[in-house]
């Protein structure tokens, strides 16, 4: 009863903090012109979108930090090693959005950071991860028990790692592409994490995810179409950051291949679409990422969004299965 209690607290401080913070934030990135520029090649639709506030990942990423600390200084949530990675990973894979984000409005292009500069600095990420989590006892073996699965791995798991963390949060930013999809999607595969962590005897994790999986909603209530605000690269790189963070620490890797199925869905159209161009000269998909796809065929946005979210939330639960008993 006390985890549960908990588990609620931390949904509703993250929800409430969300909610207070866009009510000033997103006025206040309008009067400040931080407009989102939207790419000549999206459809018409998207047209009017142009000029969108971006940097609303700032929406869930402030409220579940603070709410973090008051958790921990009020002894409501314990302090550990593995929080303190996730804490790093978050604001690390943040910041290297949002310098994305501000050298595309402060050029007024869509040009950021150059893919190789974000990638370095993901991989710079993802090093000083490893290095916390060995420091810590981690764990170099990629194990399923009921399955029978121990494979040890020794440094090689370090490529695995570096693998989970850069190619979650590119996955979580693919399907940055409609409103409400990749938070909804979001919110739907951290609640699974935050279930499975509280089973397995993660709770610091679990708390963690559950107040993140508030602000999350609270952020959808400026995000869902018509969309007062984007969450840009500020919020996609550190929700998939983190998202590859928490299957590390509580040793549920092949988990987020079944509850992150969607974003993974996103980034293999969108690696099939490039290979498929480059190899045999014509295009597998109508347009990449697969969201896309669906809107050429004649699909409205919000159908696009509804059937991402079915989907996620049934892999989300065939997750929770597999994270749990598996």
């Amino acid at each position: 009863m006390l985890i549960l209690t908990k588990s609620m607290f931390a949904i509703m401080i993250g929800f409430l903090g969300a909610v207070i913070l866009g009510l000033f934030l997103v006025p206040a990135l309008k009067r400040w012109k931080v407009g989102q520029r939207i790419s000549v090649f999206v459809g018409e639709s998207h047209r009017k979108k142009e000029g969108t506030p971006t940097m609303g990942g700032f929406i869930f990423i402030i409220p579940t930090l603070l709410a973090t600390l008051f958790l921990l200084a009020t002894d409501r949530m314990s302090y550990t090693s593995n929080l303190g990675i996730v804490l790093v990973v978050f604001i690390g894979y943040a910041i290297i959005g949002f310098l994305d984000d501000y050298l595309s409005i402060k050029r007024k292009g869509n040009e950021g950071l150059t893919e190789f500069q974000k990638l370095v600095a993901q991989i710079i990420i993802a090093l000083i991860f490893f290095y916390m989590y060995m420091k810590n006892g981690g764990q170099t073996a990629l194990v399923v028990s009921t399955l029978g699965i121990h494979i040890e791995m020794g440094w090689v798991y370090g490529l695995f790692i570096l693998f989970i963390l850069v190619g979650a949060s590119n996955a979580v930013n693919l399907a940055d592409g409609l409103d409400g999809l990749a938070g909804g999607l979001s919110a739907i595969a951290f609640i699974a994490f935050s279930l499975i962590s509280m089973v397995v005897g993660f709770e610091d994790m679990g708390i963690f995810t559950f107040i993140l999986t508030g602000a999350l909603l609270g952020f959808l209530v400026y995000n869902t179409h018509p969309a007062k605000i984007f969450m840009g690269d500020t919020g996609s790189l550190a929700l998939g950051g983190v998202m590859g963070a928490i299957a590390i620490l509580t040793h549920r890797e092949l988990t987020l291949a079944v509850v992150a199925g969607v974003f993974i869905a996103e980034t293999l159209a969108d690696i099939l679409q490039v290979f498929w161009i480059t190899v045999f000269k014509k295009k597998l998909f109508l347009m990449a990422p697969l969201h896309h796809h669906f809107e050429k065929l004649g699909w409205e946005e919000r159908d696009i969004v509804k059937l991402f979210w079915v989907i996620g939330l049934i892999l989300a639960m065939a997750g929770i299965f597999f994270g749990v008993w598996l």
